[in-house]
Parts: C-alpha cells; sequence; structure tokens
C-alpha cells in the first residue's frame, strides 16, 4: 500500500501590510509522488502569497528523500484561472518571487513536475502548467493566454515557452486573440502530453510514477528549440497585417504577434526572453493598456451595482428568484429575449397575437436553436432541452405563474399602456412587469398598474440572444427587490447589466442622439457620409454611423421621427423642428426607396438586396449637395480632427449630464453601456474614460464652448455643469461655470 501523508505549508514572509497569513499550497506525499494542491479558491489566482508558496513546496518536495516526482494540482473547480490583475495597480506582480522565478524553479527541478490540468489553466496558470516537464489535461479543460484583453502579453517566458511547444500559428493565434483551445486541440497542437477523463489527479500521480527516472532534460522547454519548419520569413508581416485589421486601431494583439516572432528569430531563449522583456516595457505604460485594465476592472465593479446616492445596492436588497418568464410579442427582439431564457435554463412562455404569427415565431427560434447545433456550439440533446423550455400562447391567462414578463412589442406607447393594464390583471400580485423599450417612459407604463412597484425597464439590444448588453430601468416607484431582481436576471442571462434611472431615451440612446444629429450637419456643411464614417472606424468603431444606419435600416428611423412629430406633410423644408436643428437628409433617402442593405442601397451602394460591401454614391452625394443649397449652407472640407470633435465630444458632454441628473451612477456604468451597446472601441475604455485620459476633460469643456458659439441654436453643445467642474478640477485651471 502507498503511504500518504501532508505537511502543511505557511507563509513564511510578508511583502504588504495586507498580506494574509494563509495556506495557499498542501503539501502531500503518495508513495513517492508529492503533490502540490494550490488553495486560492475559487479560481487558484495566482497572487504573489500563492506563488511564494508554490516555489516553497517544490523546494521543499525537493527535500524529501522518498519522493520521486511532483505533480501540481489545483483543489476546487479550476488548476488556475490566472494572475492577480490587481496586482498591476500595486506593482505586488514584481515581489519575489515573480511568475518568472516560480516558472524557472518549478522548470530547474531534478525531480520530474506533472501539471495536472483540469477546468482551466489560463495566462500564469498555463505559465505554471509549460514551467512543468510534462503536461496532462482533462477532456473538459481548456488552456489560454487571454493577457491581450488587458492590453499585455503572456510575459515571463510564457510566450517564448508556447512557442517551444506548439507551432508558430497556434502560438500567434493563442496570443493575439486569447481564444481558449479545447483539451482535444491542446493535444493536436503540442501544449499537453495526454488527455485523460475520469479523475484528472489519479491518472497525474500514475503519469508521475511512470516517469520517474526519465532523462529530465529533454523535458525542460526553455532548452527545447522552437520548430520552424516550412516556417516562412514572409509569416509575420503578413500575421501582423491580418491582426493589425482586425484590431482597429489596439496595438496589443500586434505586439503578441511580436513576442512570438522574437521565439522565433532569437539566437537563444535568453534572448528571445530580453525581447519579451522589452516589449512588456512599451505595452504596459501605454494608454491603451491602462484602458484595457480600465475595462476588466469595470467589469466587475457592474457586479456591485447601486443608485447613483447608494442608497440601494447589491448589498442591501436581495433579489427575488426568477423560475419562470414570459415575453409578449415575437419580432426580432421577442424572439431573441426567450432564447437568452431558454438557452440559460429558465422556462419562458412566449405570446402572440394570433396562430400564424406564433407558428413563425417559434419556426424562426428553433432555426436559431438548430443553426447551433450544425455549427457544432452546442449537442442536439442540448438543443432539444433548451426548446423544452419554451412555450408559445395566444392567451395571456397562461401568464399567471411567470415571475416576470417582458413586453417586447414596437414602439408604441399606447400599446405598451394596453398590454401592461391586461397584464396586471391577469398576473399573480408579485410577477415583475417589464418593458423592453428603448426609451419610453417607464412611469408611464407603471401608472397603468396596481404595482408600479413591479414596474422596471429591461432594455435588451438587438439581436438579444448575441448583444451583451442589459440596460436595466428603474422608474419612479421601482422597489428595490425589483432592480436586483432584474440585476440578478440579467446575470443569469449571461449579460453585461447596467442599471439606470429614467428618462427619454435612457443612457445609451441618449448619448447616441446627439452623434447622430451632428453625423447628419457635418453633411449639411460639407462633409461626405464615407469621410464621417471613416473617422470613427479609424478610432476603432467596426462600422461609422451611416454604415450602421444603412444595417439596421434607415426606414425603422424615419417611422420613429414620424411617430415623434419630426416629419409632417407640409413641414418638409421647415429648418428648426420641436425646438432644434433639423437635417432632412435620411428623410428624403427613405423617400426615395433607400431603405438600406436590405435593398442594396441607402447613404451606400451596395449592388444588389442584402450585399455587404459599401461603395460610395454619386446619386446620394448630389442629394447631399442639393439639400445644402437649399438650406442655404456654403459647403466646406470638413477635416478629420473636427468631424471626430463634432461627433464625439457632444456625446460625452451628455454622458457628464446624465451623471449630473442621476440618470447613471458612474462613469465605469457609462463606458459598459457603449462598449458593449454600441461598439465602442474597447481599447480606448469607453467615451468617459477616453475623455479623461486621452482628450483632457479641460480640451473637451474649450470645444464645446467653441462650437457652442459657433452653432448657439444646437443644445447639446451647452456644457455640462459637472464636465466644467471636473475640468477645473483635473486640468488645474479656472474654467467657467456659467450656464452659457
Amino acid at each position: 500500500m502507498l503511504r500518504s501523508w501532508k505537511v502543511p505549508l505557511r507563509l513564511t514572509r510578508c511583502f504588504s501590510t495586507t498580506a494574509k497569513w494563509n495556506q495557499m499550497t498542501e503539501l502531500s506525499v503518495t508513495g513517492s509522488v508529492a503533490v502540490i494542491k494550490l488553495q486560492n479558491p475559487p479560481r487558484n489566482i495566482m497572487c504573489q502569497e500563492l506563488r511564494a508558496e508554490i516555489v516553497d513546496s517544490i523546494k521543499k518536495a525537493k527535500e524529501i528523500s522518498s519522493v520521486r516526482s511532483i505533480v501540481l494540482h489545483g483543489d476546487g473547480e479550476v488548476l488556475s484561472g490566472g494572475a492577480d490583475i490587481s496586482e498591476l495597480q500595486t506593482g505586488r506582480v514584481h515581489a519575489d518571487p515573480d511568475l518568472l522565478e516560480m516558472a524557472e524553479t518549478i522548470e530547474s527541478s531534478s525531480k520530474p513536475v506533472v501539471a495536472a490540468i483540469h477546468g482551466v489553466a489560463y495566462g500564469a496558470g498555463l505559465l505554471l502548467a509549460l514551467g512543468s516537464h510534462y503536461r496532462l489535461m482533462h477532456n473538459k479543460a481548456r488552456v489560454s493566454f487571454p493577457e491581450v484583453h488587458v492590453g499585455l502579453i503572456p510575459a515571463s517566458s510564457a510566450s517564448q515557452r508556447l512557442s517551444r511547444v506548439t507551432n508558430i500559428a497556434t502560438a500567434v493565434e493563442m496570443c493575439s486573440t486569447g481564444m481558449p483551445l479545447s483539451a482535444k486541440k491542446a493535444l493536436e497542437n503540442g501544449i499537453v502530453d495526454k488527455v485523460v477523463e475520469g479523475d484528472i489527479l489519479a491518472e497525474a500521480i500514475r503519469f508521475a510514477e511512470s516517469v520517474e527516472g526519465e532523462p529530465i532534460e529533454p523535458r525542460r522547454v526553455s532548452k527545447m528549440k522552437v520548430d520552424t519548419d516550412g516556417y516562412n520569413p514572409d509569416f509575420f508581416e503578413a500575421a501582423c497585417d491580418k491582426v493589425s485589421k482586425r484590431a482597429r486601431g489596439d496595438i496589443t494583439p500586434t505586439l503578441n504577434v511580436k513576442a512570438i516572432e522574437a521565439a522565433v528569430n532569437s539566437a537563444s531563449y535568453e534572448e528571445g526572453l530580453q525581447k519579451e522583456l522589452e516589449l512588456v516595457l512599451a505595452l504596459f505604460p501605454a494608454e491603451q493598456s491602462r484602458a484595457l485594465q480600465y475595462v476588466y476592472f469595470s467589469e466587475r465593479k457592474l457586479l456591485k451595482w447601486e443608485t447613483p446616492g447608494g442608497e440601494v445596492s447589491y448589498m442591501n436588497t436581495t433579489p427575488k428568484v426568477v423560475k419562470e418568464g414570459a415575453v409578449i410579442g415575437g419580432g426580432t427582439m421577442g424572439s431573441g429575449i426567450a432564447i437568452c431564457f431558454i438557452t440559460n435554463g429558465i422556462p419562458v412562455k412566449l405570446v402572440e397575437a394570433n396562430q400564424e404569427s406564433l407558428d413563425k415565431t417559434l419556426s424562426g427560434i428553433k432555426k436559431i436553436i438548430q443553426r447551433n447545433v450544425d455549427t457544432g456550439r452546442i449537442s442536439q440533446v442540448k438543443a432539444d432541452q433548451h426548446l423544452s423550455l419554451l412555450q408559445g400562447t395566444l392567451d395571456y391567462n397562461d401568464l399567471k405563474g411567470s415571475d416576470i414578463v417582458i413586453e417586447a412589442v414596437y414602439e408604441s406607447m399606447d400599446l405598451k399602456k394596453q398590454i401592461f393594464e391586461r397584464l396586471d390583471q391577469v398576473c399573480k400580485p408579485e410577477t415583475i412587469l417589464a418593458s423592453n423599450t428603448s426609451g419610453l417612459n417607464i412611469d408611464e407604463l407603471a401608472d397603468m398598474t396596481s404595482r408600479p412597484e413591479k414596474v422596471v425597464g429591461t432594455h435588451f439590444f438587438s439581436p438579444a440572444h448575441i448583444m451583451k448588453l442589459l440596460e436595466n430601468v428603474r422608474g419612479r416607484q421601482t422597489s428595490p427587490e425589483t432592480m436586483a431582481t432584474v440585476m440578478e436576471l440579467g446575470k443569469n442571462l449571461q449579460k453585461i447589466s447596467v442599471l439606470v434611472g429614467n428618462c427619454p431615451h435612457f443612457v445609451g440612446n441618449r448619448m447616441l442622439e446627439p452623434y447622430g444629429l451632428e453625423s447628419c450637419y457635418l453633411l449639411e456643411e460639407g462633409a461626405l457620409p464615407h469621410e464621417v464614417d471613416q473617422v470613427m472606424e479609424d478610432l476603432g468603431f467596426a462600422m461609422g454611423i451611416f454604415k450602421v444606419a444603412d444595417l439596421a435600416g434607415n426606414d425603422v428611423g424615419y417611422k420613429s421621427r414620424k411617430d415623434f412629430g419630426f416629419i409632417t406633410s407640409d413641414g418638409q423644408q421647415d429648418r428648426f423642428r420641436l425646438g432644434r436643428r433639423y437635417c432632412p437628409i435620411s428623410d428624403y433617402l427613405v423617400e426615395k426607396g433607400r431603405f438600406g442593405q436590405k435593398v442594396g442601397k441607402g447613404f451606400y451602394n451596395y449592388g444588389k438586396p442584402g450585399g455587404r460591401v459599401p461603395q460610395p454614391d454619386p446619386e446620394v452625394e448630389q442629394l447631399i449637395i442639393e439639400e445644402s443649397k437649399r438650406a442655404g449652407i456654403k459647403r466646406r472640407r470638413k477635416s478629420p480632427q473636427e468631424i471626430l470633435e463634432r461627433c464625439l465630444y457632444p456625446l460625452i458632454n451628455e454622458g457628464f449630464k446624465i451623471l449630473e441628473e442621476g440618470i447613471a451612477s458612474r462613469e465605469e456604468d457609462i463606458d459598459m453601456i457603449w462598449l458593449y451597446g454600441y461598439g465602442w472601441p474597447r481599447h480606448t475604455g469607453g467615451p468617459m474614460h477616453y475623455a479623461r485620459n486621452s482628450v483632457g476633460l479641460g480640451k473637451i469643456y474649450k470645444r464645446l464652448h467653441y462650437y457652442q458659439a459657433l452653432h448657439p441654436t444646437v443644445p447639446h453643445w451647452k456644457p455640462s455643469k459637472l464636465l466644467a467642474s471636473e475640468a477645473c478640477k483635473n486640468e488645474g485651471a479656472i474654467y467657467s461655470l456659467s450656464n452659457r
């Protein structure tokens, strides 16, 4: 029988006054195998204390004469989720032992070290495995280097080690995208030595016993040669071009490619390590790196939601459990919301107006689910489970047992009021009544019910089963429990949930409005659609605003403007409508049948209905020039800088007004809305972070006054008092706080 005993290790040194003297590893011995178990729940994050204990445990295992091999294993569900990113802010990431020393200590062991990968080995977790001499992986585990998402490269020798165990193309793909590899792919690409099912620790112990006495030197990854068989000298130039186009202005993926290139083209591991360090030093202080780390922490901050004054928060409310949901309306939005529920294990009833519409909706949902099977995302068994949670109905009385009902019909306040009045009559008193409106007054809907405290906005973004953002809107009387419930529901639906206040268009669309208006004004004054779009795309947006309009359908916005009273049969020549300057160019396009991609022409020409490649269209340019003449506006060339300022500065100004009014609680909330709902370039951190850290609030404040003087009738140039105050504080200058 194999002997088994344990030696608990305690932290023997402290690098911070806040460091806890916790036991983060456990060393046990089974026969000739020492097992070092990482114990930093829930994801065994590689903080300085854990690194120190891993190093100490390796040294201790080497000293035990009966031990002939070592297994590294993670307690709980994962080997390790990666490094402690917060240490980047405190500098403790460099405290001894750093990640490089940890990896080198493991690799230099005279006794074979086997890494047992279960759950995930991300970032520093995968580095720990690559420092080991052998790697075993559970068949359901995943490995990755996700550092690119926080503005970093896999450092501390990670990029150099990965290049020595796998092919160059795989190393480039892993580092430049951060996408995880399955166990099957990791084995095929040489990253692990064996994939196992069942008990990974037991298998690792048996494997460790089998390699005792085998030569270790060939297994030290840093001593291995990079495999350049079939290597094309032009590979990295092509890879950088490809990655750069995909990154849209983010330099991090390209520098990740450069790190792999350093491994390939260096004369030695040590030289490659030095080049890796130089790339780290170039990237780490860059604004893009800081912005991406800001995004990382902001995403986690959303879980700690609160109202602007902090009166209601995740700390002082208990959400209600949503066991069953319902959706009213089975169009694009309603179908997508229903899919969100069933793919996350929550039964949902979907109500349609008639049997024909219901059959069409259910068929469409089934096709989307089946597409996931066909593409290998889910199994047929899982698809059947999803669909078993979906029930279509024409009868509102079937919703009596629902915990939340989400109305998702088109944007008609009268229709929504009728639905809420009916739901209030048939649903149980504790049912939450939610509206998927993109900007209508939640309080008006609440007034139609006897339960205003149970009424809330749940603004999903289209397509709802793909887009990550959920903008939850609290009304005047929405209860803390209701707020907590929809925020928890968003998390359970795997959404980025943000709690905002009730105002016209809420946060995202309210900020979008001045961007859209200025874009059209720029057309009247001298710019062309492709010039405006190019400036935004150069910043990092996937598409400029006019391409987005063509994609969404120009007729959709036309209908909305008509509903709001901007378009009347006798008012087409009126330059000011409902108190603001009005630009009718989009209206003219729709009246000429230029609805967008679906008909093959809009602001651009797409060649055919459903086309995807936009080309500038002389017909549109002539229409714009004629509108300028009709408006009496002398056209002049618009510089990229003016286009950028006029599109983005009023948008940012509106964000500060939203904070000033208490509609949003934090700048981070606004930034996450724009990152996940509107495609704001991630490497700039979001509009509020971009304003503070890339442009400077003082400059924005001055330019707002400049444009306000040029366009005194345009209200969105009036500077926010909060922006003025923050500009004064941040720039160290005295700015007027007046409401000029």
